[in-house]
C-alpha cells in the first residue's frame, strides 16, 4: 500500500522487508496464486477440464499484468480481482480462459491474498520478537543485579533491581510471542464462498473444494463465511498494538531514565540536537513510544470496520486496506528500533559492591 511519506524518514519510521512482503509484487503474486490453485483443486474435482487448469498454470507464469491498467480499473471498480482476471483471461487465451475464476468473488481473491501475504509477513514478525525477547533476558543476565529506584507516579519510591523494570519490558513480549500461534489461526485462512457468502456455483462440491484449495495455498479451510465476519482482523490489529504498546513502555521507561537528573540508563549513539552540542537525544526510544501510540489509534478504525453491511461490505473492507498495511509496518519498524535500542545499552543501575 503506497503512502505518502518524506524519503529521509523512510529509515526511521519504515520497515522495507515488511513493505516488499505487502506490497504491489506480492499482492499480484498472491491473487495470481489462487487463481492457479482454483483452477487446479477444480480440475481434480472434475469441475474444470484437466487441461484447462494446466493452460491457467502455463498462462499465469508467462502472465505480466499491466499495472497501469489495473490502476485505472481500481479507479472504477474499487476492486483489482475483475480487470486483472480480464487481463489473464487475454492472455490464456481459447476455451481454457472460460474457466479461469469460476464461481470466485473479488473478495475471495483479495482476502485469501492478504492471508498469503500475512503468513512470511507474521514469521518476520515472530522472528523479530523473538530476538528482542531474547536480547531482554541477555541484558537481565548481565544487568539484573544493578541496583535501581522504583518509581510510581513518576515519583521515587523504594528500591528495586534492573532485573524488575527489565522483566516488566521482556514479559509482554514473550506473552505476545505466545499469542502468535492463535492469531496465525485466526488469519491464515482460506476464502472461498463466492458472490454472497453461499458458494452457491459449487454445490454439493464446495466444501471438497474448500479443503482441497486450502491445502494446495497452505491455509486453514474456515468453518464459517469470512466476508462480512471481520473479527479476526481486529484480532490481528489487537495483538500488532499490543507488541507495539509493550516496545512502547520500554521506550518510555529508557527515555525517562535517560534524563540528565535520573541518569540510570547509558546508552550508545544518541541523536543530535541542532542547537544543543551538549545534548543526546533518545531517538530509538522516542520513536517507540511514537511507533505504539500509532497502532494504538488505528484501533478505533479497525473496530469501525467490524460494520460489514450485509453479506459484503465495501466502505468498510477498504478502511481496513487503508489501516492494516501501516500497523504492520509500525510494528516491524519497532521490533528493529527495540533491538538496536537493547544493543544501545551500556549500563543500567548502579552494580552493588
Amino acid at each position: 500500500m503506497s503512502q505518502i511519506a518524506l524519503a529521509f524518514l523512510d529509515a526511521l519510521l519504515t520497515d522495507q522487508e515488511m513493505a516488499q512482503l505487502m506490497g504491489t509484487e506480492a499482492d499480484l503474486a498472491a491473487m495470481l496464486r489462487f487463481e492457479v490453485e482454483l483452477a487446479s483443486a477444480q480440475s481434480e474435482l472434475g469441475m474444470i477440464p484437466a487441461d484447462h487448469a494446466e493452460a491457467i498454470r502455463t498462462g499465469a507464469e508467462t502472465f505480466s499484468p499491466d499495472v497501469a491498467a489495473l490502476t485505472r480499473a481500481v479507479l472504477k471498480d474499487g476492486v483489482v480481482p475483475p480487470d486483472l482476471v480480464r487481463q489473464l483471461r487475454a492472455h490464456i487465451g481459447g476455451e481454457a480462459a472460460k474457466s479461469l475464476h469460476v464461481g470466485a468473488t473479488s473478495q475471495d481473491v483479495i482476502d485469501t491474498a492478504l492471508a498469503l501475504k500475512l503468513k512470511p509477513a507474521l514469521e518476520l514478525l515472530d522472528a523479530r520478537l523473538g530476538a528482542v525477547a531474547a536480547a531482554l533476558s541477555a541484558l537481565v543476565a548481565s544487568q539484573g543485579d544493578h541496583a535501581l529506584m522504583g518509581r510510581t507516579r513518576m515519583q521515587a519510591a523504594i528500591p528495586i533491581t534492573a532485573r524488575d523494570r527489565i522483566e516488566a519490558w521482556r514479559a509482554p513480549l514473550a506473552r505476545a510471542l505466545h499469542d502468535l500461534a492463535d492469531i496465525r489461526a485466526r488469519n491464515l485462512i482460506l476464502t472461498l464462498a463466492g458472490a454472497v457468502g453461499t458458494s452457491d456455483k459449487y454445490g454439493d462440491k464446495a466444501e471438497a473444494l474448500r479443503q482441497a484449495l486450502a491445502a494446495r495455498l497452505g491455509l486453514n479451510a474456515p468453518d464459517y463465511t469470512p466476508h462480512a465476519q471481520r473479527d479476526r482482523i481486529v484480532a490481528l490489529g489487537g495483538w500488532l498494538s499490543q507488541v507495539t504498546g509493550a516496545l512502547g513502555k520500554m521506550g518510555q521507561d529508557a527515555a525517562l531514565m535517560a534524563q540528565n537528573e535520573i541518569a540510570e540508563i547509558a546508552m550508545s549513539g544518541g541523536g543530535a540536537s541542532s542547537a544543543m552540542a551538549h545534548k543526546q537525544n533518545p531517538v530509538l526510544a522516542e520513536t517507540l513510544v511514537a511507533l505504539a501510540r500509532f497502532n494504538a489509534v488505528q484501533i478505533s478504525g479497525l473496530h469501525q470496520s467490524l460494520v460489514h453491511e450485509q453479506e459484503r461490505a465495501g466502505a468498510a473492507w477498504t478502511l481496513e486496506w487503508m489501516i492494516l498495511p501501516p500497523m504492520l509496518n509500525a510494528t516491524a519498524t519497532a521490533l528493529t528500533h527495540a533491538g538496536a535500542l537493547i544493543a544501545s545499552i551500556q549500563s543500567i543501575g548502579k552494580a552493588v559492591v
